[in-house]
Parts: C-alpha cells; structure tokens; sequence
C-alpha cells in the first residue's frame, strides 16, 4: 500500500479536528491546542496540522489570531448549512416551475389540436425512462417534452421566459434524478398530455399540480430534517 500523500494526511487531520467541532469538544471562541500537542494527538506533523488548519479557517471552522493562536470560530456543520441552502432554493425553482407549467398546461388544454397531442405522446415516449445510463441525454429529452407543453401553450411570452429560464429548469429535472428527489414516472408525464387533451383546463391544472407535488414535499421534508 502506498503511504498517503501530505494534502491526504491534511484532509484526514482537517476530517479529525472538524469531528472534535462539530462534537463540541472546544466552544465557539475557545483557543484550541498549539500545533505540537494537535501534531502528536493526530500522528502528523506540524506542516500538515497548519494545512489542516487552513482548510476549516476557509470553511469557516476556525480563525487565527496573530501571535495568539487558533480558535473556533462556528461549531455549525458548514457543509449541512450549503445543502440546506441548496435545497431551499431548489425548492424555489420547483415552485416557480410549477407556476409557469400549470398555467401552460391549462392555455394547452384550451387550444389543444390532434397534431399537438401527438407531438407530445411521440416526445415523451421518446423521453424514455430516468434509468437509462446516459443521464445528459435522458435530461435533454425531458426538457424536449416540458418545452413542447409551454410551446402548446400558445403564449409566446411564457415560451420566451421558459426559455430563459431553461438553465434553472435543467436543474430542477437533473434534481429529480438523484437519489434525494423523487422523479415524476412516465405515468405522471402521460397524465399531463391526457388532461390537455381532455380540452379542460382544470384537469391540465390538477394533473401538472400532482406531477410536482412529491417532489416540493419531499423537498420540504428535507428541509425540516
């Protein structure tokens, strides 16, 4: 086995004296011990406690003091607080999405056509199945079919806004094909062409309300975890 390089043995002291934090073995503002005691308690040398140190100081753990020392600086796990962020926002997204797709959906319902619901079934059984292995090409296909609902819209206005807000919407479908947000099944996508071409606009609105309503509550439950 070879040795472990000294960025490795740094990430391994930075992952140790996180733990000891985020355990609050030292409080917020309590100096922690100079870099000889830290360097024999973790088995490292003092230039890896240092790169240590700098690390969390950037992650906002730490700060250093000169001439003083090293204190703790937040005890709160930095990288829990990001995907909290992130998942708020995303949720943001979600609901912004679905504002915009219901309201296509239903102007869809009103002016649906024989040649726009074929266009559709024919895009979303293209769009295939969020199992298959090439996951950009899978992404593509499903913005395919959300683009083709707005555009049945009618409403050149809510085709230029999802165009321009294509880049969040990508995010928001690449989110529903990972392990924390639920992917709407092709089930819930055929629902949404059967409801536009039911000519009712109430049944559209319904069908894309259930097709985003697993994925912002799971997105709640995460954010009260």
């Amino acid at each position: 086995m070879e040795p472990l390089s000294r960025s490795s043995l740094a990430e391994n002291a930075a992952d140790s004296i996180r733990a000891d934090i985020l355990a609050h073995r030292w409080a917020v503002g309590e100096k922690l011990p100079n870099e000889a005691t830290l360097s024999t308690t973790l088995s490292v040398s003092r230039g890896t406690i240092r790169e240590a140190v700098r690390v969390l100081v950037s992650q906002g753990y730490l700060e250093t003091r000169q001439g003083s020392g090293t204190y703790v600086r937040s005890t709160v796990d930095a990288t829990r607080t990001l995907g909290m962020a992130r998942r708020a926002g995303l949720r943001d997204q979600f609901e912004a999405r679905c504002a915009l797709d219901v309201e296509a959906a239903r102007l869809a319902a009103i002016r649906q056509t024989p040649a726009v619901i074929a266009e559709l079934r024919a895009l979303l059984a293209a769009r295939g199945h969020s199992t298959d292995s090439d996951r950009a090409a899978f992404v593509a296909r499903d913005i395919a079919f959300h683009k083709a609902v707005i555009a049945a819209s009618g409403n050149r206005a809510m085709i230029e806004i999802y165009e321009f807000f294509s880049a969040s919407i990508q995010e928001t479908i690449e989110a529903t094909i990972s392990a924390e947000v639920p992917e709407p099944d092709m089930q819930a996508h055929a629902e949404i062409v059967d409801a536009i071409e039911t000519g009712d606009p109430q049944q559209a609105d319904a069908a894309v309300r259930r097709f985003m309503a697993p994925v912002i509550a799971a997105l709640d439950r995460m954010l009260l975890s």
